[in-house]
């Protein structure tokens, strides 16, 4: 049977038509869908700030009691901007908190914030919420466009009594308490007359932005000297924030956010002012929106508090068992699809456990660091090395930090020492074409 060929243009013509208006509806309801959410096509969240929170009492005589109908003002300070931004609380070790309001704003210092910069937070479109006991929560997103280093100020009012607070004691940045009420949309703060400030961390865990999908997140993983213990309060001089200042000056790849998840007297294999490293691996580093790279810098509190002269005689491991640590970091990373490095674990001759006599070094100690960063060095298990010993230890007895870079303390390095910390680690390693 013949075919009529101008029946068969007409129809040709008429299916391309239908099949094109077809697809311009679905990329309508796509684009729809990513402007509702606030994802662009070339955009994702990265976290710019995160920190590890910890119960209310952390050892005895190291403890809060949390608030009193009052507004706290908390200042964080971001890595990579973004043109969108969200906000991670978390009611981790402690019980249910309502947050009756929450802002963020970039911060004009002290208790102030940039006029025309504040935004109100909601959760589920909803300005209040309840966190249940231990859970996490996530704010709506909110149009703000964060500089990057740019200094936020978190503003959450807490109604009522909150009873002992999750937090993170050591934070080494100074934020704002008020008296009694609520005074979450004052520009300028007032203070409370008996505690005005802290240099604590309550319930934020972390900042979102949305930025470039070329932008990637590094997650370091560690302990007081991750944390930037004896550092410069309100300075930012720890490590990692040494290394996103390098990263923001000399990095001409994609955006790289630098996440701090030390913690004073962490321990890898026992639990010691916060949960062990390796329980809270996922809820600190894993979890991070945007991550591609962990740096862990970890087991000088194993190595130093548990053995027969040291504080905990019963806890002592071997530097076998702290390898089979590393190893299950190592797995657990490669599994989520991430690179991992491992850093050299710095001296501590000559180091007390603060408000005790009972020293951290001993030769049998130190020999086991030796043997663990031999490992660390040499089994390229790890996926890069960062040599930090090799940076901070004194050459004419190993065993000790440098001079120049002792706080005084003889573990904790001081804001110069820090500096080198980060001016040691080789940013090829976050070269994208190098990750398979």
């Amino acid at each position: 049977m013949a075919i009529n060929k101008a029946f068969v243009r007409v129809f040709r013509t008429r299916f391309i038509t239908l099949l094109a208006l077809h697809l311009m509806g679905v990329c309508a309801l796509v684009a729809s869908g990513s402007a509702s959410d606030g994802h662009g096509f070339n955009e994702h969240w990265v976290a710019t700030w995160s920190t590890t929170l910890t119960q209310s009492e952390v050892i005895p005589g190291l403890s809060n009691a949390g608030f009193n109908n009052q507004t706290l003002r908390q200042i964080v300070h971001a890595s990579i901007g973004g043109r969108r931004v969200r906000v991670r609380l978390s009611a981790f070790g402690a019980s249910g908190l309502l947050v009756g309001s929450a802002h963020i704003a970039l911060s004009a210092g002290g208790a102030s914030v940039v006029s025309g910069s504040d935004r109100v937070l909601t959760f589920g479109r909803n300005p209040s919420i309840t966190i249940p006991s231990g859970a996490p929560v996530l704010s709506d997103p909110v149009d703000l466009t964060v500089p990057e280093a740019a200094d936020l100020a978190i503003t959450l009012f807490l109604p009522g009594m909150t009873g002992p607070a999750t937090w993170h004691f050591d934070a080494r940045q100074t934020s704002y308490i008020s008296p009694s009420g609520n005074f979450a949309t004052s520009s300028a703060m007032p203070l409370d007359a008996l505690t005005p400030t802290t240099t604590s961390w309550f319930w934020i865990a972390g900042v979102d932005v949305l930025a470039s999908r070329e932008s990637d997140a590094i997650a370091a993983l560690g302990e007081s000297v991750t944390d930037g213990a004896q550092s410069t309060v309100d300075a930012n001089h720890r490590w990692p924030d040494y290394l996103a200042r390098r990263l923001m000056n000399r990095w001409d790849g994609p955006g790289l956010s630098v996440l701090n998840e030390g913690l004073d007297g962490n321990r890898l294999l026992h639990d010691e002012l916060g949960p062990n490293g390796l329980s809270r691996f996922d809820r600190d580093v894993l979890s991070q929106p945007g991550l591609a790279y962990v740096i862990v810098l970890a087991a000088a509190n194993d190595i130093g508090t548990g053995w027969p002269g040291g504080i905990y005689p019963d806890q002592e491991v071997s530097a076998e068992q702290i390898v089979q640590a590393f190893r299950q970091l190592i797995a657990r990373a490669h599994t989520a699809g991430l690179k991992i490095f491992g850093g050299t674990i710095m001296p501590t001759k000559g180091f007390l456990i603060p408000g005790t006599q009972f020293p951290v070094y001993s030769p049998g100690n130190e020999a086991k660091r030796q043997q663990v960063n031999y490992w660390i060095r040499t089994s390229y298990e790890f996926d890069g090395v960062i040599d930090f010993d090799r940076v901070l230890r004194d050459p004419n007895d190993p065993a000790r930090l440098l001079p120049h870079y002792d706080s005084g303390d003889h573990a904790h390095p001081t804001d110069q020492g820090y500096e080198a910390m980060a001016d040691a680690i080789d940013l090829k390693l976050f070269r994208k074409e190098e990750r398979h």
